[in-house]
């Protein structure tokens, strides 16, 4: 899919302006595939998240509860919560966040380091849960006088597809504080709305008529013509169920569901099934597929990724039908070319961001990851779980459509027209759009007028960009912060704490200086002398660069030294902590030459990987000086094992702390793995015998679980069964009890294939 210009100027609006950004578009205009270019196109340091697990998947991120560490509970965006609260705890503002859900200094880092946050199917976001993100942001950073800290924020999405959840207990309570559940309703936004950018391509439809016919039923424009067009692709159920490779796109999950059970049990052969293979950190709520895939030979499939390959044999959502399964070989017969290909296992990596301790430099690390035929079945899926795929033909049956864009988003789904198939008749009432939203899309701004908007935007930028780098106030801020509150007894030498003084006193005398060089570079930009304004920038840069690498050198020396002192970790922390802001306050003074510069000579793309090489390199010298143990002495990483030092499983070190008296909560924040983590390790123990399931969870507690099973499909998943018992018991309880189930039937031991 070839850059569009209109998505060729977001990239640069993103890397040469400050503004926030809602990048929009409609089905098929390559919103994802901007994502996934995305660090390539600009210099800045960005992490994804996204409203849940699978969309982060999706999106190559991380899921906004999980980086932000928010409890599953409503913001209220206000110091004091309100008294006539329902009970069960699911409200929290500012001060319970603190309080209760503190982040650790691994989080903040990774919020002090980014200049970006990009955040993935924001029509999934409700407004309270960005306020929140917002508050996070501006504690993490020590910046509460910008909107998320002075972070930008890119909004990726299509708000005229599926809107966020919003139960009704909590309805009333957020119509206080917002006008409706949308992101851009947020507190946080309302003095600082982001520019709306939609991408006008679409690659996905050619044909102009249902180009046309999408368009009215996304603006709510439709036609009694409309509905005549596409209520002609009516089929009569008899006429549906003579087709062949097709898939129905539902409203519900239990119609999904009845509709897969039933076409795979009519199949007469035998069922294989094959199991996953998950290893470290990755949640159920994450599973791309299920943990225990059943098929048939015969079964209709759909693909749920691309084809990583080079072959790029199929795309997600491409059908197919199994023709053949032998041991652990499975083939499938590609819809429309009808070739067969033998399905390989995919691999699905879990990710979180974290700071590297040595260079500050933000990474990637792999905490988890999932193993399994990329595949599901595909008689019919929700039109939920069919957003971001496309087929070529499809069963539409959206008679019992419930929620606003429900219809848009499953006949988008499609190519073209007469690929079309309705189960049900539409009728005017199930198209629908959310009023609020058709008013937010009045903001877009055409084309013609970005030009403006991004030149005035870039000089904030400058402005902005200069007037922070020039400036040691945050430094200040944190070094003073733990000078006032570490008494020097803390320590064995008293001595320690003049240090943080010294560096102290060479950032303040170094404040006049700063505030006027500041008054000269904004001079000379308001002036609009550039070549002027860049020699002064080039030279403050070098000089404080300077300035710096000598502070760097004796908060190094401070931080070694106190490395082999007792009862240190807390300070040490807050040590590294400030070493990272030094780092980056680097950072700025090496990249805002190169940033100011390509911005007043309209270079489209800046590369600063040479800038920050440099600066690495330099720092990597300092460290060899300060501690210049040789590499070969240095202690190499291992891979991390499931077995600990003395040689048991993490499985049984888990058992072990359970028995001798530890809750779950307390096993996870002792050996720092998530709950669900261990709530696995002690579902395997009641799976294998270890574990008695009634150390865990109470024969009643059991009944009630087991009673809600037999009210299920047998395709249900954990999330099914908590929403059924209404959250009453935890996801640990319930893999305990599935576990204990599991561990009955040892027949089903005999059913692998």
């Amino acid at each position: 899919m070839e850059a569009t210009p209109i998505s060729k100027f977001a990239s640069r609006f993103l890397n040469t302006t400050a503004s926030h950004v809602f990048l929009t578009g409609k089905a098929g205009t390559g919103k994802t595939t901007f994502l996934k270019r995305l660090a390539e196109h600009t210099h800045k340091n960005f992490i994804v998240v996204a409203p849940t697990g699978i969309a982060a998947l999706n999106a190559g991120g991380v899921t906004i509860h999980s980086q932000f560490l928010l409890p599953p509970a409503t913001f209220i965006p206000d110091r004091y919560l309100p008294e006539n609260l329902t009970a069960g705890g699911r409200y929290i503002n500012s001060q319970t966040l603190a309080r209760k859900h503190p982040l650790n200094s691994a989080r903040k880092q990774v919020l002090r380091a980014i200049d970006l946050l990009v955040i993935d199917e924001v029509s999934m976001l409700r407004a309270d849960l960005l306020d929140a993100i917002d508050y996070r942001l501006k504690a993490a950073r020590g910046e509460f006088t910008q909107s998320f800290g002075g972070v930008q924020v890119l909004f990726i999405g299509d708000l005229f597809q599926l809107p966020p959840v919003v139960k009704n207990e909590e309805q009333e309570l957020l119509s206080r504080y917002y006008a409706s559940p949308w992101f851009y309703e947020a507190t946080a936004l309302r003095d600082n709305q982001p520019v709306y950018i939609e991408l006008d391509k679409i690659f996905r439809q050619h044909d102009e008529k249902f180009i046309h016919l999408l368009n009215n039923l996304r603006n709510n424009t439709v036609q009694q013509a409309d509905l005549d067009e596409l209520n002609q692709h009516y089929k009569s159920a008899e006429e549906v169920n003579q087709l062949q490779e097709v898939i129905t796109l539902t409203t519900h999950n239990y119609k999904a569901d009845q509709l897969n059970r039933h076409a795979l049990d009519t199949l007469a052969s035998p069922p294989h099934y094959f199991e996953a293979i998950v290893d470290g950190e990755f949640p159920e709520s994450m599973y791309p597929v299920q943990l225990q895939l059943e098929l048939k030979q015969g079964a209709q499939i759909m693909f749920v990724r691309n084809d990583t390959s080079s072959d790029k044999k199929y795309f997600n959502g491409k059908l197919a039908t199994v023709t053949r399964i032998e041991e652990d070989e499975v083939w499938v017969q590609m819809a429309g070319t009808h070739e067969l290909y033998q399905l390989a296992r995919e691999r699905w990596e879990n990710k979180r961001y974290a700071v590297d301790k040595a260079n500050h430099i933000l990474n990637e690390e792999v905490i988890g990851s999932f193993e399994q035929y990329p595949v599901k079945l595909a008689w019919a899926i929700t039109v939920h779980k069919s957003q971001g795929l496309t087929f070529d033909k499809a069963i539409i049956d959206v008679g019992q459509a419930f929620a606003d864009g429900q219809v848009y988003v499953a006949l988008s789904r499609l190519r073209a027209l007469d690929g079309l198939i309705l189960r049900s008749m539409i009728n005017p009432d199930a198209v629908r759009t959310d009023k609020h939203i058709t008013q937010f899309a009045t903001k877009a701004h055409p084309p013609e007028k970005l030009q403006t908007v991004i030149e005035a935007q870039q000089r904030v930028y400058i402005t902005k960009l200069l007037g922070q780098t020039f400036s040691f106030e945050g430094l200040l801020k944190e070094i003073n912060y733990i000078v006032k509150n570490k008494e020097p007894e803390t320590f064995d030498d008293p001595t320690v704490k003049p240090v943080l003084v010294q560096l102290i006193d060479a950032l303040v005398n170094e404040k006049t200086n700063t505030e006027r060089f500041r008054t000269q570079l904004q001079n000379l930009l308001a002036q609009q002398l550039p070549q002027q304004l860049l020699e002064r920038v080039e030279k403050g840069s070098a000089y404080y660069s300077r300035l710096l690498w000598e502070n760097v050198r004796q908060l190094l020396r401070h931080i070694e030294s106190v490395k082999h002192r007792k009862r240190s970790k807390t300070y040490l922390g807050q040590l590294q902590e400030i070493d990272q802001l030094f780092t980056r306050k680097l950072g700025e003074f090496y990249q805002v030459p190169v940033i100011v510069s390509q911005i007043l000579s309209g270079t489209e793309l800046f590369d600063l990987r040479a800038v920050r090489l440099t600066m690495d390199t330099e720092r990597q010298k300092l460290l060899q000086e300060i501690n210049p143990l040789p590499s070969e002495q240095k202690p190499s990483k291992k891979k991390k094992s499931t077995k600990t030092k003395d040689g048991k499983s993490t499985y049984d070190v888990t058992l072990e702390l359970f028995k001798a008296g530890f809750a779950p909560e307390a096993i996870a924040k002792e050996r720092g793995f998530a709950v669900s983590t261990i709530d696995g390790h002690l579902a395997r123990a009641i799976e294998t015998g270890k574990l008695d399931i009634e150390n865990f969870i109470d024969q009643e507690s059991i009944a009630k679980v087991e009673a809600a099973i037999k009210d299920l499909p047998e395709s249900f998943v954990s999330k099914d069964l908590y929403d059924k018992l209404e959250g009453k018991f935890s996801y640990g309880k319930l893999k305990a009890v599935l576990a204990y189930r599991k561990s009955q039937r040892p027949e089903a031991d005999h059913l692998q294939s």
